[in-house]
């Protein structure tokens, strides 16, 4: 058992989906949860209640005791932002790889192309990484990148301002450029259920300023583009997250991926993780 990796919130169930009770896994362990909003449960194989939180359209659980709140968003309660549930998406992959997978910006290109990238722009220019030890987040700044369709709203290419945040292990953020509202973020935000070390739950939700899309356009323009990325994730080799360097070569366009790496490292998260023994 993984005692860092009890000690942490996880999203197992979108909110709004949960009609009957029902079995999941969550750290190779089965758990189950039902209820209405406002009275939701969850509890694990032998009977015990588990703490729930129900936030940013999802129902979230932890086996273990967190030493903190589950992170905040405060553009959630931004008036005239509109919150979609995506859905969920079930990846063969480490839940760490899941998330680092979506810290990766050079990937734009050649797997969503003509949509979040394309050639010739291929270049990630250089830009800043920090671990915040004050909140234990790491946060990704001034990232810019040209984007055909930078989002369902979008009508032509921009270069896209990004911010990325990892907000816990199996969570992370990326504030963007709005294209209806120059100035303002769009947050999209990828939520990871590990269901075992090699096989994980996605849980995408964004928050955003877009007042002429239809939702379903919304939720499956995101779901389009994860789904680009799944056949990636499925055929990643090793299947755990490697932690150690050396093990994978890093380039300028992977300083995120580099501080999360050593960051669940620090924190001693190691469950979807490859490590060499000493």
């Amino acid at each position: 058992m993984n005692n860092s990796a009890d000690n942490h919130w996880y999203p197992v169930a979108m909110c709004s989906g949960i009609d009957d009770p029902r079995e999941t896994q969550l750290l190779g362990r089965k758990i189950s949860l039902g209820g209405t909003s406002g009275n939701f449960w969850v509890r694990d194989s032998e009977g015990r209640d588990l703490p729930v939180i129900e936030k940013y359209g999802h129902l979230w659980t932890s086996p273990g005791k967190p030493n903190r709140d589950l992170f905040d968003i405060p553009e959630a309660d931004d008036v005239g932002r509109r919150l979609v549930d995506v859905g969920s998406v079930r990846v063969k992959c480490s839940p760490l790889r899941a998330v680092e997978n979506f810290l990766d910006i050079a990937h734009f290109p050649f797997v969503h192309t003509d949509i979040l990238g394309a050639e010739p722009h291929t270049e990630v220019e250089r830009y800043d990484v920090k671990i915040h030890e004050d909140v234990d987040e790491i946060w990704a700044t001034k990232v810019k990148f040209f984007q055909p369709q930078a989002a369902k709203s979008a009508g032509g290419g921009i270069i896209t301002d990004y911010k990325y945040r990892v907000a816990a292990p199996t969570c992370a953020v990326l504030y963007k450029t709005s294209p209806p509202r120059p100035g303002e973020w769009d947050v999209i935000t990828l939520f990871v259920q590990p269901l075992t070390e090699e096989l994980c739950e996605v849980w995408p939700w964004m928050a955003l300023y877009d007042d002429d899309a239809e939702m379903a356009d919304l939720v499956s323009f995101q779901q389009m583009i994860f789904m680009q990325d799944r056949s990636i994730l499925e055929n990643q080799i090793p299947r755990k997250l490697p932690l150690d360097p050396g093990l994978e070569a890093p380039t300028q366009a992977d300083l995120t991926s580099v501080a999360y790496r050593r960051w669940l490292k620090k924190i001693g998260y190691s469950y979807g993780a490859q490590v060499v023994a000493a």
